[in-house]
């Protein structure tokens, strides 16, 4: 288990290295989060391109996209099969994806597609408790695409499904847990006011992915997530504590993260 001071640095290393190299982003995401997704991807320093056709999402794999980010807020029929031929090409090419289960046991389409999607190897699956213990096989109960439990409740499914998929999940809630399924590293940013935005949890799934893109380890990246998006939104909420601001504001807190922010504001809990 890496130390706190360790995992600062850690964290900032992926900082500075999405910015150094502006990963192209890859998001086949649902469509009401798609402008958050974007901005926030090039806030970071990253860049998206959002896409839903199979046959232009091989072709922007092939073109050296850093990252893949398959997230099912808003799944098609259509749509599942252009993730399914994307997630064949970005493992061929070795392209690190994500999983991002929105929904996940509340709905039988996507509950089907994300169990089919977990046995093809993605590197991180992001969500939220009840997203998360659905996944893995657990019962659990959910209001739309929000949690009913939390983040503590799921680190038991969390672990184990990191063990069966070899992925590292990353639990999202007030206090997010990252887990390859032998360590967990727990983190506490974040302000209450990032559920009251629709997108801030599906845009973690994207910044997930520019961090896999740059990230040694799959669970490092995942740490990174959660401490990069937590730290913007708790500077955004002293700024701007309504939720139409608070938008902008995580943007703009994103944008001018630096270093020394994460060093003076990343908390870490004992397990």
């Amino acid at each position: 288990m890496l130390s706190s001071t360790d995992l600062v640095q850690a964290v900032t290393a992926d900082l500075e290295k999405i910015r150094e190299t502006a990963p192209l982003v890859l998001s086949l995401t649902n469509s009401v989060v798609q402008p958050l997704t974007a901005n926030l991807l090039l806030a970071i320093g990253a860049v998206p391109a959002m896409l839903n056709d199979a046959e232009e999402a091989v072709d922007m794999l092939r073109s050296g996209t850093g990252a893949l980010l398959v997230n099912l807020g808003t799944v098609t029929r259509e749509q599942g099969a252009a993730m399914q031929t994307a997630v064949r090409e970005a493992n061929r090419l070795n392209i690190p994806w994500v999983l991002d289960p929105v929904a996940v046991g509340a709905l039988s389409l996507r509950t089907r597609l994300a169990g089919q999607l977990k046995e093809q190897s993605p590197r991180i699956i992001r969500g939220n408790a009840s997203e998360i213990m659905a996944l893995a096989g657990y019962s659990s109960v959910t209001k739309g695409p929000e949690s009913t439990s939390s983040s503590a409740d799921a680190l038991h499914a969390a672990r184990e499904l990191a063990l069966h998929t070899g992925a590292a999940v990353l639990v999202t809630g007030r206090t997010d847990y990252s887990t390859d399924g032998r360590q967990v590293t727990a983190t506490e940013n974040g302000h209450a006011m990032m559920s009251r935005v629709t997108g801030v949890g599906c845009s973690m799934g994207a910044l997930s992915a520019a961090c896999t893109a740059v990230s040694p380890t799959p669970l490092q990246a995942a740490v990174s997530t959660a401490v990069l998006m937590g730290i913007a939104g708790e500077m955004a909420f002293e700024q701007s504590p309504s939720p139409g601001s608070f938008a902008v504001s995580l943007l703009d807190n994103l944008y001018a993260l630096s270093p020394e922010d994460v060093v003076r504001r990343a908390r870490f809990l004992s397990l």
